[in-house]
């Protein structure tokens, strides 16, 4: 007897399994619609049912003329009540694929259906997050990021809302969002400009979804042209199956047993089909080799050659779809026993166990005959067969090739905008580069009005200008604390100065460069548990001598750094390093001489003190002209602290 299954598979927990939180689909759009009676506290549960399924109907009735004649990419538009807590609501989501259009569709949807029933609110959401906001990112508030936008988006009365941070600092629940929406009196409504940049993404709808239907003849077997007669929105399956087709499934195109009838003859029609501009280039866009059963015309008749390898791409799409939902409807398998068999694993039901093996293969069984017997099952059973069983109703139905003879098929639709699509390309990309740079415009004037005044004459001299500014402004800039988010330069900040204990730094200087740290040091404010005098050193000969030079001075430390300049000055004084500075005694006599002084110095003279403003400045003034007046660190910096370098009127003479 089989071994029951896992603790994991218990009724208890199998709700659980199914209601885990998995990574969004990349590719789907999920939307919700809170009405206002959702949040009143008297309706029991039947009332709130019976006003839900009211709604429900009302909302479906009023799209009815924007969907009826739509060709969805994946599903169509549907909503579904939805009674648990935390607030009943309707719910709805819709799978778009390759085919944005359909979920910038959706967004219109929903528009309309807050402006037709002006007492509810909407979110709206894809695997992107808040992807209404990334439409309009260069028009929202500072605050706003993905962090702390969750429960303030919604849509209300035709408009975008936004629940301000003033109310809320951090993420409001659903129900206070909810209700700070009924309450505010459209103080929520988002600024115009997020409007309008929402608003012209969706403004050419309905017509842009008419003019997003392609009509095209093609050349297929009666049964696919009967199908398409009574149910036209079946051609998205039929080209998911050809677009998303494998090894496995391509086996059943080869056969055609369903319809084809196996290549026994099935006589063929032209019909004109309607389906949107992704299927149709998904479709025309792929090279397929038609199968061996199926029949097709000579290649002279270019016309003739396009409608039927066209029909038979949707042939085998229908085939393959047909198929494939035939035996994981038998099976039950599919996006809900993925997701049933992922929970196992994260579960750690296959403890590792390693994919065909006996183990592995005994425990699958197990799984899968406990899913069988599910309701997900069944659900899921349901759901892959629907349409298999709708195409059985429809080839039921008596048919034959005089229903589709003797009729006026129209023209192809033009279809130069699959092939000169660079142009559409170009001027999207062109308006949001417009978008971009009048964002970037806005923030530098914001940024010029804050800066102060300086010399903006092009016609200046460089020694109009007060370098002692620069100076001083790097030592403010130096001087302040600054956050783990970067260097801040901000003005009207009141941040404090580093508490630098020099002290303790000196002992610490002291320890790393292993000397050993004087006994009488009269700095008894310090804690000395676990300092370096417990560590044991080997005195060579010079470090007794350093020992015995410190027991005889009262500061140890000063010392140490008199030893320590002392040779970083014996070890500079070999180098060039001390032609590369301005010397404090430059500033007061004649450049040839101080340098003609510098060179007949004794070797063992001490350098000179740099002036340190002096050879700031001159740095940051030879790196700005080296940037010949592009951008760069120089310019950038200077810039960050508020200050502007006039240009060289000399330059160039």
């Amino acid at each position: 007897m089989e071994a029951e299954p896992s603790s994991s598979f218990s009724s208890s927990s199998s709700s659980s399994i199914f209601s885990q939180k998995t990574r969004l689909p990349e590719d789907t759009v999920f939307f919700s619609i809170y009405p206002d009676f959702s949040l009143h506290k008297t309706l029991n549960s039947i009332e709130l049912s019976s006003h839900l399924q009211s709604l429900h109907l009302q909302i479906l009735s009023s799209l009815s003329p924007y969907t009826a004649h739509y060709i969805w990419q994946h599903e169509p538009f549907s909503l579904s009540p939805f009674l648990s807590p935390p607030l009943p609501h309707l719910h709805g989501k819709l799978r778009f694929g390759d085919n944005l259009d359909d979920e910038w569709f959706t967004v219109f949807l929903l528009f309309q259906i807050s402006l037709q029933f002006p007492n509810l609110s909407i979110q709206v959401r894809d695997s992107d997050g808040e992807f209404l906001l990334i439409e309009a990112a260069f028009h929202l508030p500072r605050w706003l990021n993905p962090d702390n936008s969750l429960n303030r988006v919604f849509i209300r009365d035709g408009d975008i809302h936004i629940i301000p941070r003033k109310h809320f600092n951090s993420n409001p629940s659903l129900e206070d969002s909810l209700n700070y929406l009924i309450k505010s009196d459209g103080d929520s409504r988002a600024s115009n400009s997020i409007q309008s940049a929402i608003k012209n993404r969706i403004s050419e709808y309905p017509d842009s979804a008419k003019r997003n239907m392609h009509r095209v003849r093609a050349r297929v077997p009666v049964s696919v042209a009967q199908l398409l007669k009574h149910e036209p929105c079946l051609i998205s399956l039929a080209v998911e199956g050809f677009y998303d087709r494998d090894i496995d499934t391509m086996k059943y195109a080869a056969k055609m047993e369903k319809f084809l009838s196996g290549g026994g003859g099935e006589e063929m029609v032209v019909v004109s089909v309607t389906m949107s501009r992704a299927m149709y280039a998904q479709l025309m866009q792929q090279t397929f080799q038609a199968p061996r059963c199926y029949p097709m015309p000579a290649r002279s008749n270019v016309k003739e050659y396009v409608e039927a390898e066209l029909g038979m791409k949707i042939a085998c799409g229908f085939e393959m779809m047909y198929q494939q939902r035939k035996r994981e409807g038998s099976e039950g398998k599919g996006s809900t026993w993925d997701v049933f068999k992922e929970s196992l694993e994260k579960s750690g039901y296959f403890e590792g166990l390693l994919p065909g093996s006996k183990e592995y293969r005994r425990r699958m069984e197990t799984a899968e005959e406990y899913y069988r017997n599910s309701a997900s099952f069944s659900r899921a059973s349901e759901i892959m067969s629907a349409p298999v069983r709708r195409i059985d109703e429809i080839l039921a139905l008596p048919n034959c090739s005089a229903d589709f003879k003797d009729q006026e098929i129209p023209p192809s639709d033009d279809d130069s905008w699959l092939y000169n699509g660079d142009d559409e390309l170009n001027a999207a990309i062109m308006e949001r580069q417009k978008e971009m740079e009048l964002y970037e415009s806005k923030l530098k004037k914001k940024q010029k009005s804050k800066e102060p005044s300086v010399s903006q004459s092009s016609g200046a001299e460089l020694n109009d200008f007060n370098f002692g500014d620069i100076a001083k402004t790097m030592q403010d800039f130096v001087h302040k604390v600054s956050s783990y988010e970067g260097a801040e330069v901000a003005e009207n900040r009141n941040l404090q100065g580093v508490d630098f204990d020099v002290d303790r730094f000196i002992k610490d200087m002291e320890s790393a460069m292993q000397h050993p740290e004087h006994e009488g040091a009269a700095d008894d404010d310090d804690t000395n548990e676990g300092s370096s005098s417990d560590m044991d050193f080997e005195e060579s000969e010079d470090g007794s001598e350093f020992a015995e030079a410190c027991e005889d001075n009262e500061d140890g430390e000063d010392a140490f750094m008199g030893s320590y300049s002392d040779a970083l000055n014996k070890e500079l004084k070999l180098t060039t390093l001390k032609k590369s500075f301005v010397r404090a005694n430059d500033q007061s006599t004649n450049k040839n001489e101080g340098t003609s002084k510098a060179m007949e110095e004794d070797d063992n003279e001490e350098l000179t003190p740099v002036d340190v403003d002096v050879n700031l400045v001159k740095s940051l003034l030879d790196s700005f002209s080296s940037q010949q007046g592009l951008p760069g660190p120089a310019s950038n910096l200077l810039g960050l602290m508020g200050l502007q370098l006039p240009e060289d009127a000399k330059k160039g003479k």
